[in-house]
C-alpha cells in the first residue's frame, strides 16, 4: 500500500470558493426553482439573469439546505471555478455569443466522473479520496463545450454501490448518507442519489447520473425527476470509474422530459475508442427536436406484467395503472399483460458484473495517478482502516469480485452470453411479436427508510432488462404514494432514445406528475 492513514478533512465539505456575498449578484427570484432551460435562457437574454447570478443562488441553496438545514448531502464538493466559469460565458453571451441552450447553465456531476481540475474523482471512497484526473472525462467535455458549468460533485453510493451487499444507497465513507428530499428520514435510492436529490431539491437545474443496473432510473423515479439511461454507444465512458463495460453507461437527469433531451444531445458525442458504438447509427437525431403533446396518439404500448415486486404494493399498481389511462388517453393503444422469460437473467448478469469490476477497475486505475493501483489495493486499505471506511458494512462485492479470474475465463464467457441473450430476446421478442413502441412498466415502489444496519430493501424495480441488455429507457414522474413519488419507464430497444423522449414528454404534459419537494 502506498500511504496509510485517512483523509478525515475530506469530510469538511467544501462550502463555497466563490467571491465574497457582496459581490455577488443579487440572489434569483424563488419562483425560479423549478425553472426550466427554456426560461432561465429567456432570462439570461433579456438581461434579468446571469449565470454568475444563477451559480451564486444555487450555492446558497445548498449551504442552507444540503450543507445545513435538513443537511441532504447531496453534494459532495463545490467546484471552486464554477462562478468565474459562469462569469467567463456572461461574457461570451455580453458579446453575443452563445453556445446553445445549456450556455451558463449549471450541471452536478456523479463524484465517479473525471474532471480535471480542483476536484477530486473518488467515487466517494476514502481509499483514492485525494485522487485528481489530470484531465476530463469525455461528457465533462462535452458538457464544457456546450457551455454549461459544472457546479459541483454529487454524492453517491460508495463505488456506485459495487462494494458490500448489505450498503445502504447514498451512502459513501466521504460523502455520508444522502437523504430523500420529501422525506429525509427515507433513501434516496442510488448510487446516482446525490444527483437525483440535487435535481429534485432545485440545487442545479441538470445533472449526471451513472448506471449499471438501476443506478439511474432507481434515483430519478424515487425523487420524483426525468433520468434517462442511454443505449450503450450513444454517451461515451471514458474517464468514468467503471463497474462493468458491459452495462455501464451515464445519463442526464432533469426536472423536465425536454431538459433531459437538451442534455442527451450534448453527452452523446461518438467515442470511436469505445467498442459498444460501432452500433451507433450514421446520424444522431435532436433528442429535443419536435417534442408534441400528440406524440403518443397511435403509439401501441405494453405493459410488463413480471418485473420485480409486480402487484405487491396496491398504491404503486393503482398509480401504475392512472398512468397507463394518461397513456391510453392521450391516444395510446395498450397491450397489456406482457410477460418476458428472465429467468436466469439476473444471476449470469451479477457474475458478469463481478467479473468486469475487477478488471475494469484494475485498467482505470492503472491509467490513472490514484495512489492506489488495484482492487486488492483499495481492499486491504478498507480492511485497514475499517472504522472509519466500513463503520456500517463490508467490502463483500469487493472481495467476491477479486476472487475472479481473467475475462477469459469461460465462466465469464457463458454469463455474459447468456444474460444479453434472455435480455435482448425478451425486448426485442416482445416489441416484435406485439408489433410494440415501447414497453411500460413502474419504475419504482416507495421510498423506504435509510437503514443503516440491514441495507436496503427495495419493493419494486424494474430497471434490469434495458441495463443488462444495454437497450434505452427512460423515467418520468408519474404520480405520489403518502407524498412519496413513483416514476413510469418506457423501454425500447437499442438506439430508441429519440422515440421514448417523444412519448414520455407527451406522458409528462398530459399527466403533470412532477412536484418539488417541501423544504
Amino acid at each position: 500500500m502506498k500511504r496509510s492513514g485517512l483523509l478525515i478533512g475530506l469530510f469538511v465539505l467544501v462550502l463555497t470558493a466563490c467571491a465574497p456575498a457582496e459581490e455577488r449578484a443579487p440572489a434569483i427570484p424563488s419562483d425560479y426553482d423549478e425553472a426550466d432551460i427554456a426560461t432561465l435562457q429567456q432570462a439570461m437574454e433579456d438581461g434579468s439573469l446571469t449565470a454568475a447570478g444563477l451559480v451564486d443562488y444555487y450555492l446558497e441553496r445548498i449551504a442552507a439546505i444540503d450543507h445545513a438545514g435538513p443537511e441532504l448531502r447531496s453534494i459532495i464538493e463545490i467546484n471552486p471555478e464554477a462562478r468565474s466559469i459562469a462569469e467567463a460565458l456572461d461574457a461570451e453571451r455580453a458579446e453575443g455569443n452563445t453556445r446553445g441552450p445549456l450556455h451558463g447553465i449549471p450541471v452536478v456531476l456523479k463524484a465517479n466522473i473525471d474532471t480535471g481540475d480542483e476536484m477530486a474523482t473518488h467515487a466517494g471512497s476514502l481509499a483514492i479520496a485525494d485522487h485528481h484526473a489530470p484531465d476530463d472525462a469525455s461528457i465533462a467535455q462535452q458538457l464544457r463545450a456546450a457551455g454549461a458549468v459544472i457546479l459541483a460533485k454529487a454524492n453517491l453510493s460508495e463505488w456506485a454501490n459495487f462494494r458490500s451487499t448489505r450498503s445502504s444507497s447514498g451512502w459513501s465513507s466521504i460523502g455520508g448518507q444522502t437523504k430523500n428530499p420529501y422525506e429525509p428520514l427515507r433513501n434516496p435510492c442510488g448510487s446516482s442519489s446525490g444527483s437525483g436529490v440535487a435535481v429534485a431539491a432545485n440545487l442545479t437545474v441538470l445533472a449526471v447520473g451513472t448506471e449499471t443496473n438501476g443506478s439511474i432510473i432507481c434515483p430519478a423515479g424515487i425523487n420524483g425527476v426525468v433520468g434517462i439511461k442511454p443505449t450503450l454507444g450513444l454517451v461515451s465512458r471514458d474517464g468514468i470509474i467503471p463497474i462493468a463495460h458491459s452495462q455501464d453507461t451515464a445519463g442526464p437527469m432533469a426536472r423536465t422530459v425536454r431538459d433531459a433531451a437538451l442534455m442527451l444531445n450534448a453527452m452523446s458525442a461518438p467515442d470511436d475508442s469505445d467498442p459498444f458504438s460501432e452500433d451507433r447509427p450514421e446520424s444522431i437525431p435532436d433528442f429535443a427536436a419536435d417534442l408534441a403533446t400528440d406524440a403518443l396518439q397511435g403509439k401501441r404500448i405494453g405493459v410488463l406484467k413480471n418485473y420485480y415486486g409486480a402487484g405487491e404494493n396496491p398504491d404503486i399498481e393503482k398509480v401504475f395503472r392512472n398512468a397507463v389511462e394518461t397513456l391510453k388517453a392521450q391516444g395510446a393503444e395498450i397491450v397489456d399483460d406482457i410477460e418476458i422469460e428472465t429467468e436466469g437473467m439476473s444471476g449470469a448478469s451479477y457474475a458478469v458484473l463481478l467479473y468486469e469490476f475487477k478488471a475494469d477497475l484494475n485498467a482505470y486505475l492503472a491509467s490513472s495517478n490514484a495512489e492506489l493501483e488495484t482492487l486488492a489495493e483499495i481492499i486491504e486499505f478498507n480492511t485497514a482502516n475499517a472504522d472509519t471506511v466500513m463503520p456500517i458494512f463490508g467490502q463483500e462485492i469487493m472481495e467476491m469480485a477479486e476472487e475472479k479470474g481473467p475475462l477469459t475465463d469461460q465462466d465469464y464467457l457463458d454469463a455474459l452470453e447468456k444474460s444479453k441473450r434472455i435480455a435482448r430476446d425478451g425486448i426485442d421478442n416482445a416489441l416484435k411479436e406485439h408489433d410494440l413502441d415501447a414497453l411500460v412498466a413502474p419504475t419504482n415502489g416507495p421510498s423506504w427508510m435509510t437503514d443503516h444496519v440491514n441495507g436496503d430493501h427495495f419493493s419494486i424495480s424494474s430497471s434490469s432488462l434495458a441495463a443488462i441488455s444495454g437497450y434505452a429507457s427512460i423515467t418520468v414522474p408519474a404520480g405520489h404514494v403518502s407524498g412519496l413519488p413513483a416514476g413510469l419507464s418506457f423501454i425500447g430497444g437499442p438506439f430508441t432514445e429519440k422515440s421514448l423522449i417523444e412519448m414520455a414528454y407527451a406522458f409528462e404534459q398530459a399527466s403533470k406528475a412532477r412536484r418539488a419537494p417541501g423544504l
